[in-house]
């Protein structure tokens, strides 16, 4: 059991938070009750695996039953769900939290303000989710805003989470366009009050991390401006714990890290349902869930730590340093995967050198005809009367099969021309390019500047919106 309960002041992104340890942490008065407190994010859905779905199917609960079984231990696990990372790391400095899940900016913050307290140090140990090209995190302004591009902000106030990669992702995006952070009025706002605060016409834009900037599109409350993938830095989401808890309970830690693999697997095989459970459970439309939790989608949930998401958090620091968010950190001691190697055994460093889309969409075109397995053009669309979704090769197909059909549409998703991201069709701006082949020409761009510059190289080609881009297939 854990020996040693202490106060600390976590000072966190400069507020101070005060917290007072209760005795008792770990083990109950027993000694044969161990308590594990697991911090989650609900509708951070990058975390899911680690979070939401992992509470709602009770697969860490049904491990630690059998491990209990084996070792004459009573388990009992508390879920402590946050708005977002810094608090969580409060409650891990304030020994209230012993396995935690978090976005990339947040964990490092957290390694550094927890490397000095011996019993509450913290360790990354899995990762969740993530995304290479780095579009997690993404501007977004009102559909009816005159910004065009990023650079259009100057001056403009912008909501942003202060200290998180979404923070980071503005101020790459503004120096991409030659400008700062100092060239907008920067609002450190969490996720839900920077979109209330977007759609009250209180800010210009809105720099955020899933699923926010998407689910005000899907309410068409906004467009996408700008996408973080832009810069190429991965982004992603992952797992930190409590190092002496792991030093005391290896077998929890393992136990968690399986259960976590479990849920990753179902996801990836059973993604509707899994969207279904998770909107079901957190109260998110399933179609924003879909779209970053689906095949093809935003996110490729796969539990290993990939030296491309180290790198990316080495290419972090200076900037969460620049905002004196937090001290140097070794990531050769934080990052450690020997849990992750004793759950997947051999399987380990294969998994760790893939990048797979883990959760291809495949299936076959009813109308087009042939298979479906590009990610650059795959399309799906969810009819609102239907169980499953239907597919097809590219995104003019999938436009006939909507035109086809007389049933509604909960929503379809279109890869972005130019970059593979995944979109809403209704939200994309289309290009017809009468140069392309008949399965092609019509081509959905996520940012109608992309679009504009398409059709302006492509003599003959022209911008359409969605309801145009139908008439037009």
């Amino acid at each position: 059991m854990r020996t040693t309960c202490t106060r600390l002041t976590a000072l966190l992104l400069g507020s101070a938070a005060v917290v007072t340890l209760a005795s008792g942490c770990g083990a109950g008065d027993d000694g044969k009750t161990v308590t594990v407190n697991i911090g989650y994010q609900s509708k951070t859905i990058n975390t899911v695996t680690a979070g939401t779905l992992l509470r709602d199917r009770g697969t860490f609960e049904a491990e630690l039953a059998e491990l209990g079984k084996a070792k004459g231990v009573t388990y009992k696990v508390e879920w402590k769900d946050f708005a977002a990372g810094p608090p969580l790391t409060a409650q891990m400095l304030a020994g209230q939290v012993d396995i935690g899940s978090m976005g990339d900016a947040p964990i490092l913050v957290n390694g550094s303000k927890t490397r000095d307290h011996a019993d509450v140090k913290s360790e990354l140990i899995a990762v969740t989710g993530y995304n290479l090209r780095g579009s997690l995190n993404q501007v977004v302004v009102p559909t009816d805003s005159p910004a065009a591009t990023i650079a259009d902000l100057r001056g403009q106030v912008v909501s942003t989470s202060v200290g998180s990669a979404a923070h980071g992702m503005l101020a790459t995006g503004l120096a991409s366009a030659g400008m700062t952070l100092d060239d907008v009025q920067v609002l450190g706002q969490d996720p839900a009050v920077g979109a209330s605060a977007l759609q009250g016409g209180q800010v210009a834009a809105l720099a955020q991390f899933v699923p926010w900037p998407q689910k005000l599109v899907f309410d068409g409350s906004a467009r996408l401006l700008h996408d973080g993938g832009a810069a190429g830095i991965a982004t992603f989401h992952a797992v930190v714990a409590n190092e002496q808890f792991g030093v005391e309970h290896p077998d929890v830690v393992a136990a968690f890290l399986t259960a976590q693999r479990k849920t990753t697997d179902y996801l990836n095989q059973n993604p509707l349902a899994a969207a279904l459970q998770v909107a079901e459970a957190t109260g998110l439309p399933p179609e924003v869930v879909y779209l970053y939790n689906g095949p093809n989608g935003l996110v490729n949930f796969d539990p290993t730590i990939k030296p491309q998401l180290v790198t990316a958090l080495g290419e972090l620091l200076p900037f969460l340093q620049s905002l004196g968010a937090l001290s140097d950190l070794d990531l050769g001691e934080f990052v450690d995967d020997r849990y992750l190697r004793t759950v997947y055994g051999d399987e380990y460093d294969a998994a760790v050198a893939s990048v797979a889309a883990p959760a291809p969409l495949t299936g076959a075109d009813t109308v087009c005809g042939g298979a479906v397995d590009g990610l650059a053009t795959a399309s799906e669309v969810w009819f609102a009367d239907a169980e499953t979704t239907a597919v097809a090769k590219t995104p003019t197909c999938l436009l006939r099969r909507i035109g086809a059909e007389s049933a509604a549409v909960r929503a379809a998703y279109v890869p972005d021309h130019g970059t593979g991201i995944r979109l809403f069709a209704e939200a994309a701006t289309w290009v017809s390019d009468p140069a392309a082949g008949p399965d092609d020409r019509l081509l959905p761009f996520a940012i109608r500047a992309d679009a504009q510059q398409y059709a302006a190289a492509h003599p003959g080609a022209t911008v359409l919106d969605y309801q145009a881009a139908l008439t037009a297939r």
